[in-house]
């Protein structure tokens, strides 16, 4: 096989405690542990199903991240890492830790912010696939006692899907999809304490991401 047929495509989660959720970040560990409780090991779980040569899925996620802490270390946990896919999930702390700890991103900032994450993205890796996930929150421990306040999480929201459209990315949705599995079954078996995913959450979410990937991102050639 040529150099091109067997490279794999290499997908890096890249975000806060959502994405994080308890990983190793050890690079000598053993490497399911690599991938934390979350998300990213149900879409690994999937794709090295499908074909364990054909790709590399890296999480990059670190717990209590705002988007001002994402832009401080994308250069060594994504663009030196070159993927082919970059998958972004961010905001909900840029809201939180304004609500707890008057410690948030203000949403102008975070707009500016995100943005030059997306513009330095673009020059570095020119042919990068990025995705921009939608943040969510549900009524849990977290979040009950302050809901109005953190109901500020879907203007950072509308934010990011107008990044996504203003840069042709792909925008993956993913609040109403938590509402409608809330409203059947109860929030507390979605997000736990409002904010972080459970088993039934974290699953919601990689059957998502999955499904944008496989209709519409893993043909695509070039940055959407």
């Amino acid at each position: 096989m040529s150099e091109q047929e067997t490279r794999k495509t290499k997908i890096i989660f890249f975000g806060d405690s959502i994405t994080d959720m308890g990983r190793n970040r050890d690079e000598n560990a053993d490497k399911i542990w690599k991938y934390g409780n979350g998300y990213p090991i149900f879409v690994a779980s999937s794709l090295y199903r499908e074909n364990p040569q054909k790709y590399e899925v890296l999480n990059r996620g670190i717990g209590g991240n705002r988007s001002v802490d994402l832009y401080a270390r994308i250069k060594g946990d994504v663009w030196n890492l070159h993927p082919d896919i970059l998958s972004i999930l961010i905001g909900v702390n840029d809201v939180w830790h304004e609500i707890d700890w008057g410690n948030g991103v203000g949403i102008n900032r975070f707009e500016k912010v995100y943005g030059m994450m997306i513009e330095d993205t673009v020059k570095r890796l020119p042919n990068v696939k990025i995705v921009l996930m939608e943040p969510f929150i549900l009524k849990g421990e977290n979040t009950a006692g302050k809901f109005n306040e953190f109901q500020n999480v879907y203007a950072y929201a509308k934010v990011i899907k107008k990044l996504a459209a203003q840069y042709d990315l792909f925008f993956l949705p993913l609040q109403d999809k938590f509402d409608a599995a809330a409203s059947r079954f109860g929030a507390e078996h979605y997000l736990y304490d409002g904010v972080h995913p459970d088993v039934a959450g974290a699953t919601l979410i990689a059957d998502a991401w999955l499904e944008l990937y496989q209709t519409k991102i893993k043909e695509t050639k070039a940055v959407k």
